[in-house]
């Protein structure tokens, strides 16, 4: 390996350990907690409506289903639900036509509601889908199979070693994430490393952050922003959003949980807690000092999110590096390496590592790929540096 490979890699573990730091999350960081990506956690809501004993959740379902792309997940199904149930309540009957079936109102927030119950669930105790001969996993309150290891070894890399001599960090690391499980929390709290989330109380706690508030400016070390809502958050009857514990019957809620799905775009941009969350997103990119958006287990595929990314980036006094573990280029990565900022981006992928137009350098060996652009490789950097990865 010659001095200009040592370099770059040397860039890569300092920004890694930049003073001014945040990190974007997808689904593909829990999938090895044994949390299901969209298209088998598809499967599993339409299984338990199968299992309902109103058969007419199962009909709703089916019908909004099939006025869809057939590689649509349950989140589209959700972000359509929401729509009708739209449509309906501005109607004088109050009722919409889906396909060839009649909804009310009623039946529509009904089954949305039985929904995000079902995924609340689902993300909550686990579940695996059948694979080869292996059998599918169903995880449930008196047996889960959801895991914290890799997000505890995880954030134990993060806040252990990167941060190892750096006298003091300018601010706490803001952890973005899309995901709806609690393991970011969860792994924080076991690691005994203080965060902010935005809600105040105990295990029962209610939403303190409002839109355009600052966050904290110190004693945390980490702020964890959820962009789309959390399987513990809830809208009470006061309006309030709470998160409360699994099986407590307190405080009085209107829904069984708080998420909104990528797709709804309006009501995850404009009202809180979804508008905060969205606006201190918007002010971590929009930093005008050195900073870093380093982005994993995210596959691209919300274009609000990429457009935020986008037009932070394009700003002359923008000074955000991107660092894009992905298992491999794009359209949207492509497109951004052709952006006028794409000097500072880089990408790592199991083909190697792409800095802006440039790459790959540090190709694997001849029939392999590397691991690095994983979230356990994303740990395995933070604690032994990127060269360690590509010997």
């Amino acid at each position: 390996m010659d001095a200009t490979d040592k370099d770059c890699l040397r860039q890569l573990d300092n920004l890694l350990a930049a003073g001014d730091q945040s990190w974007l999350f997808g689904a593909g960081i829990s999938l090895g907690a044994n949390i299901p990506l969209m298209r088998p956690l598809t499967t599993r809501v339409f299984a338990m409506a199968n299992e309902e004993p109103v058969k007419r959740v199962k009909e709703v379902l089916d019908a909004v289903k099939a006025l869809l792309p057939d590689d649509s997940h349950i989140e589209h199904i959700l972000s359509h639900l929401v729509d009708f149930a739209a449509i309906a309540e501005r109607s004088k009957t109050q009722i919409v036509q889906v396909g060839g079936v009649t909804l009310k109102l009623e039946e529509l927030q009904n089954v949305h509601a039985k929904v995000l119950k079902w995924i609340a669930e689902t993300i909550r105790w686990g579940f695996v889908p059948k694979a080869g001969d292996d059998a599918e996993k169903i995880g449930a309150w008196k047996k889960p199979i959801v895991t914290v290891d890799g997000h505890a070894a995880f954030v134990s890399a993060l806040f252990n070693r990167s941060q190892a001599g750096i006298a003091e960090r300018r601010r706490a690391v803001r952890l973005f994430t899309i995901n709806y499980d609690t393991l970011l929390e969860d792994a924080l709290a076991l690691g005994s490393f203080s965060h902010w989330d935005g809600f105040t109380g105990g295990a029962v706690a209610y939403r303190s952050h409002r839109y355009g508030q600052d966050e904290p400016d110190s004693g945390y070390r980490a702020h964890v922003i959820k962009i789309h809502g959390s399987i513990d958050w809830h809208l009470g009857t006061d309006d309030r959003v709470w998160r409360v514990r699994d099986g407590d019957l307190y405080p009085e809620r209107l829904a069984p949980v708080l998420i909104f799905p990528q797709f709804t775009k309006y009501l995850a941009t404009q009202r809180d807690p979804f508008a905060a969350q969205f606006d201190l997103f918007r002010r971590a990119l929009g930093s005008g000092t050195e900073n870093v958006l380093a982005i994993c287990g995210y596959n691209f595929g919300d274009e609000h999110i990429n457009q935020e990314i986008e037009l932070a980036l394009l700003r002359p006094e923008n000074k955000t590096t991107i660092l894009a573990f992905s298992k491999g280029l794009n359209g949207d990565l492509e497109k951004w390496r052709a952006a006028p900022w794409a000097k500072r981006l880089y990408i790592i992928t199991e083909s190697g590592l792409f800095v802006g137009t440039d790459g790959p350098f540090f190709p694997p060996p001849a029939g392999k790929k590397r691991d690095w652009w994983t979230f356990a490789g994303v740990t395995k950097i933070l604690n032994s540096g990127a060269e360690a990865c590509v010997l």
